[in-house]
């Protein structure tokens, strides 16, 4: 589940969104209102349910052979996203959507970039496309999912080594 050329996606569980107006998210380090979507790059992070917690690493141009081995583990591939137990139900069980919206009016936020903004109301290009089966799609794009009792400990381990990552919803994890 990708944009094509010209578009961004936005996940969401909600099937009935019409249009996209900007909004300060209740969470946002940022205090202008935005329209938030993705590219191409960064969908898998959003292969989950909405309030799912994950720690997300993979192995960039600083990566060196000693933490991808550590981390992501020997043939684990260049990716690894990591869940807690208690969310592997939901994500088989969640009906999430996808909607294509225009690019013309994103652009990035982040260094480096982790999202698309836009700071005009977007209307979708269509209606909303179920995403299916999420550990099918971590499967098709090589993305090792790795499931744990507590992310925390892995967390550490990423955010200390050369790898990329991301965390989402990290506050949704337990303690």
């Amino acid at each position: 589940m990708r944009p094509a050329p010209g578009e961004v996606l936005h996940f969401s569980e909600d099937p009935t969104i019409k249009h996209f107006a900007p909004h300060v998210a209740p969470t946002s380090r940022h205090s202008e209102a935005y329209v938030w979507a993705v590219g191409p790059d960064r969908c898998p992070d959003f292969w989950f349910p909405r309030a799912c917690p994950r720690a997300m690493a993979w192995v960039g141009p600083r990566t060196t052979e000693h933490d991808a081995a550590r981390v992501l583990g020997a043939g684990c591939g260049p990716r690894v996203h990591a869940i807690e137990y208690g969310w592997l139900k939901p994500i088989m069980n969640v009906r999430l959507y996808a909607y294509r919206l225009p690019a013309g009016t994103f652009k990035p936020i982040g260094d480096p970039p982790t999202a698309m903004v836009s700071t005009v109301p977007v209307t979708p290009l269509g209606p909303p496309e179920p995403v299916g089966d999420l550990l099918a799609l971590h499967e098709e794009a090589g993305i090792q999912l790795r499931v744990l009792d507590n992310l925390w400990p892995f967390w550490d381990e990423v955010i200390t080594s050369t790898l990329e990552f991301s965390g989402i919803r990290l506050r949704n994890a337990r303690r």
